[in-house]
């Protein structure tokens, strides 16, 4: 982030919304843990501290309920962290649960009607998205952030079995309205925000027929006319690959990059956690038609299931790197609570604890099949082989030969740019060792893809920040 100037990458989507459903008479006060510290005066301000977080997040959740308590605030807790797991927090006041526009309501009532609040609002129902207001951007510090986020729909149909989308937010795919993302849209316009919007949904196009034929052309023709100012980021199943006119219109539309998981070359390791979308097809030859159409991708991988073999390290590094995925995560296998991987890693007897909620830790929750030193040493051997200076940059440059983006959603230079660019030549360029395959990236973007010389800097930053992270020299 110090290239850019940045405290963080996205916002946190859940609190905004969330406080959009407050009543608009009360004080709201966000403080985001990624861009900012929580102060003891912040808590002695509120006359109630509402707490979101995700598994990854509970030793943060934790300390700001200790804070919480020592300043004899009360506390309301919701998002997928206490969806999950409220029975462990018995010191908090109440835990609003699973989708805010439906359990917020209740307790808000009881709150303004002076009746006994319960401790736990919760429900089996899954909310109407048509009815969520737009989130309350307005409390960000927007320019901590390097992208600004909306959210189009949620659940997702199909059935991984590791994944907990579908644990939290069912199997039907729920969609806000057209209208409804074009006035968010106006929203991240009016607050002058130029540059990238994830649309943080877990598919995309999970409903396909809508976004086709409705959600995409009006996204189109906004975009159109408002100059493309925003570049979309999402996250979309490979099956994207299989209908080029919903290619062509996200492209248009100003669709940058999509988060693919891709999981696993291996056909039976894909049978085993039913993940059918990936299976029966060539992933490489579908990744190619995504990138070839104008959208980079990002992708998840992972290592550790029942029917994988020593020899599956390799074949990993060789799918990424001939990929041309540069951002590719990669992680052993976890059993979050209440999935179906977690409930027959359960009935074996093989859980050992609770999944942390962090994928890259090279931590296990279950004991797999293979040997744990054997699979911990083959997920460092997958790191070093995708990370290290040499693979890292060739496979940048696999990329970049694949790689036709449109006119509409090149990459636009501002002059933050050209700071950031000076800071990242000293540092990547000339300090770092890496800097010899840095520079010859550098000349051959310049004269083999000009257009693309942005996104081969952007790159070159991600793979100084990969090798701080893995601690890979």
């Amino acid at each position: 982030m110090r290239f850019i100037s940045k405290k963080a990458t996205v916002p946190p989507m859940g609190l905004i919304t969330v406080a959009a459903m407050l009543p608009e008479k009360w004080e709201k006060k966000l403080v985001d843990l990624n861009v900012a510290k929580l102060k003891t005066s912040d808590i002695l301000w509120a006359d109630y501290v509402f707490i979101s977080a995700m598994s990854i997040q509970r030793d943060s959740a934790c300390q700001v309920i200790e804070e919480c308590l020592k300043n004899n605030r009360k506390i309301v807790a919701g998002g997928p962290l206490f969806t999950q797991d409220y029975e462990h927090f018995p010191q908090i006041d109440h835990f609003v649960l699973n989708e805010a526009e439906i359990t917020l309501a209740p307790f808000l009532k009881d709150l303004s009607e002076d009746r006994p609040l319960q401790k736990v609002y919760n429900t089996v129902d899954y909310a109407d998205l048509t009815l969520t207001p737009v989130p309350a951007y307005n409390l960000l510090s927007m320019k901590d952030y390097v992208t600004m986020n909306l959210q189009v729909n949620r659940g997702c149909p199909f059935a991984c079995d590791f994944c907990e989308i579908t644990t939290l937010l069912g199997h039907k795919v729920r969609m806000k309205k057209t209208a409804q993302v074009l006035a968010e849209l106006d929203v991240l316009y009016r607050l002058n925000w130029r540059g990238p919007v994830l649309i943080v949904d877990d598919n995309f196009i999970g409903n396909k027929n809508v976004v086709k034929k409705s959600l995409l052309p009006a996204m189109n023709n906004w975009m159109k006319e408002h100059r493309y100012p925003f570049a979309f980021e999402t996250q979309c199943s490979i099956n994207l690959a299989d209908d080029p006119e919903m290619l062509s219109l996200m492209v248009s539309s100003g669709f940058k990059s999509t988060f693919i998981g891709i999981e696993t070359p291996d056909v039976i390791a894909l049978d085993e956690c039913h993940k059918v979308q990936n299976n029966n097809r060539d992933l490489l030859h579908s990744i190619k038609k995504i990138q070839g159409a104008g959208m980079q991708v990002s992708g998840g991988f992972i290592v550790g299931f029942d029917s994988d073999v020593p020899s599956i390290f390799q074949r990993q590094i060789d799918f990424i790197q001939q990929s041309g995925i540069v951002s590719a995560m990669v992680g052993i296998l976890h059993a979050p609570k209440n999935t179906a991987l977690y409930k027959r890693m359960a009935g074996e007897n093989r859980l050992v604890k609770e999944s942390s909620g962090n994928n890259t830790d090279a931590s296990m929750n279950f004991i797999p099949k293979m040997n744990a030193g054997e699979l911990l040493e083959g997920y460092r051997h997958i790191i070093n082989g995708i990370y290290s200076i040499k693979p890292y940059y060739k496979r940048v440059r696999q990329f970049l030969r694949t790689y036709q983006p449109i006119d509409a959603v090149k990459s636009k230079l501002r002059f933050s740019d050209f700071k950031s660019f000076f800071k990242l030549v000293y540092i990547i360029g000339i300090r770092n060792n890496g800097r010899i395959e840095f520079w010859k990236l550098f000349v051959w973007t310049l004269f083999r893809k000009p257009l693309l010389f942005k996104d081969a800097i952007q790159y070159a930053v991600y793979g100084y920040h990969f090798r701080i992270v893995y601690g890979i020299k």
